[in-house]
C-alpha cells in the first residue's frame, strides 16, 4: 500500500553534507537501505554520510521501528521511507514525513519500490527469512544488492543464485567473513582454492564448560566481547549458529562443495577469513571489527575509496590467536556443515529452526543449549527435499517454526 504524499513529486535526492562526487563517479549511486534502523543499516548510513557523494539515500525500509526510521529520514531525505508492518505504519500521519519524502506500508510496497529504475544499488539487512522477500524482488530486477542477510542464501541459497545470474543482478557480501573471502579470492583462480576458512571469535562463552553454558542466561548472551549487534544475531554469535549459517551462505555464494568450508576461532576478530590456495598459500583479509569497511565494499565494489571505518595501529602491539571450534561444547557448527553439504531444504529448516529457538531463550522459556539441540533435531527429521521450490521451502519454514513451538508446548 501506497499512501498519498504531502507533495506532488519528491524533491530531488541530496548530496549529504554538499559533498561532490569525485571525478569517475559521473552522479550518486541511489542506494535503498532495507532494515536502516538495525546495527547494519545505521551503519550503512555513516557510510552514506562520509562517502563524499558518492552515495544518496533514496530509501529507507524499516519494520515497526517508526520513530528511529523518521529521526533517519530528517537527516537524509530520501525519497521514500516504507514501514513493513501496517500496524506500526497505524500511528504514523503525513505530517511526521519531512517534505519532499513519500511514505509506503506493506511488503508489498517495498517489493515495488527496490524494483524501481531510480534504485541503484540494495543494502539487505533486514533480520531473518523475513529479507528473503525484498532481496528477491532488488535480484529480480537486475539490481546490484549488498547482502547482509544470510537468510536469504542459507534458505534459498540455489534458487536466488540461479535468479541473480538469469537477470544479471550482482550479489555482493556484507557479513565481514563473506567480504574478506571475496576479496582474498581476487588473489588466484577458482580451481586454484583449496578451502575457504571462516573466522570466528567463539562469542563471549568460548572459555565454559558444558554444564557452565546449560546455566547461561540471556544477559549473559547478550554481552558479545568485540562486535556490537542485534540481539538475535548476537545470541547467533554466543552459540555459534552465526557461523553454521554462514558455512552455508558461502557454500551458495562462492559455489563451493561444504568439504572446502571450514571454522576456526579467532576471539580478536581482525582477521575476518582467509582463503587457503593448493600450493599452501593462505590469503586473510584484516581490519578491526567495524562493519562499515564491508558495507563500504560491497556499495563500492570494484572501486576503493577513503571511508569512516576504523584503522588497525600497528604502533600498539598486536597479537592474534586462532583454535579450532569445540564441536561438544559448540555442536551449531556441526549442523552447519551438515546443512551445507545436504543442500535442498536442510538450510531453510536450520535456518527457521534457530529463529524461533533464540525467540523462546529470550523470552526465557528455553536453555541456552536447547537451541542447537531443537535445530538439530528438525534438520535431521523434517521431510527433505533435494530440489526445492520457493514455495517449497517457505512451506517447510512455517513447518519447522510450528514443531519448535509444539516441542515447547510439551
Amino acid at each position: 500500500m501506497v499512501l498519498p504524499d504531502r507533495l506532488t513529486t519528491a524533491a530531488p535526492m541530496p548530496v549529504v553534507d554538499g559533498a561532490v562526487p569525485e571525478s569517475g563517479w559521473r552522479r550518486p549511486f541511489n542506494v535503498a537501505v532495507l532494515g536502516s534502523t538495525g546495527s547494519v543499516g545505521t551503519s550503512t548510513l555513516e557510510v552514506i554520510a562520509g562517502s563524499a557523494g558518492r552515495f544518496a539515500c533514496h530509501l529507507l525500509a524499516a519494520n515497526r521501528s517508526v520513530g528511529p526510521l523518521l529521526e533517519q529520514a530528517r537527516r537524509f531525505r530520501p525519497a521514500w521511507v516504507v514501514v513493513v508492518d501496517e500496524a506500526a505504519a497505524g500511528a504514523l500521519s503525513l505530517g511526521d514525513i519531512p517534505p519532499g519524502t513519500r511514505l509506503a506500508v506493506g511488503a508489498a510496497a517495498l517489493d515495488e519500490l527496490v524494483a524501481a529504475p531510480e534504485v541503484d544499488r540494495v543494502v539487505s539487512a533486514i533480520v531473518g527469512a523475513a529479507g528473503l522477500r525484498s532481496t528477491w524482488a532488488a535480484l529480480d530486477a537486475g539490481k546490484t544488492v549488498a547482502l547482509a542477510n544470510k537468510e536469504t542464501l542459507v534458505t534459498a541459497g540455489p534458487l536466488v543464485m540461479r535468479l541473480a545470474a538469469r537477470r544479471g543482478a550482482a550479489l555482493l557480501p556484507v557479513d565481514s567473513e563473506h567480504a574478506a573471502i571475496h576479496q582474498a579470492l581476487r588473489a588466484g583462480r577458482p580451481g586454484e582454492v583449496r578451502r575457504l576458512i571462516l573466522t570466528a571469535s567463539g562469542g563471549p562463552f568460548r572459555g565454559l564448560s558444558a554444564a557452565a553454558l546449560a546455566a547461561v542466561t540471556p544477559a549473559e548472551a547478550l554481552r558479545h566481547p568485540t562486535w556490537s549487534m542485534g540481539p538475535k544475531i548476537t545470541i547467533d554469535s554466543a552459540t555459534m549458529m552465526n557461523k553454521a549459517l554462514e558455512l552455508i551462505e558461502a557454500r551458495w555464494l562462492f559455489d563451493m562443495p561444504a568439504e572446502k568450508l571450514e571454522v576456526v576461532v579467532h576471539p580478536q576478530s581482525v582477521v575476518h577469513s582467509l582463503v587457503e590456495f593448493v600450493d599452501g598459500s593462505l590469503v586473510a583479509q584484516l581490519g578491526p571489527p567495524d562493519m562499515k569497511m564491508p558495507i563500504q565494499y560491497a556499495l563500492a565494489f570494484p572501486e576503493r575509496f577513503p571511508g569512516p571505518a576504523r584503522r588497525l595501529d600497528f604502533a600498539e602491539p598486536l597479537a592474534l590467536h586462532f583454535e579450532p571450534p569445540d564441536p561438544e561444547r559448540f555442536p551449531a557448527v556441526r549442523l552447519g556443515q551438515e546443512a551445507a553439504a545436504r543442500g535442498g531444504t536442510s538450510g531453510a529448516v536450520l535456518n527457521a529452526a534457530n529463529e524461533e529457538a533464540v525467540r523462546a531463550f529470550l523470552g526465557g522459556r528455553i536453555r541456552f543449549t536447547d537451541i542447537a539441540t531443537f535445530c538439530g533435531r528438525l534438520l535431521r527429521e523434517h521431510p527433505f527435499q533435494p530440489d526445492p521450490t520457493l514455495d517449497d521451502i517457505l512451506r517447510l519454514d512455517a513447518w519447522a517454526r510450528q514443531e519448535v513451538a509444539a516441542w515447547m508446548g510439551r
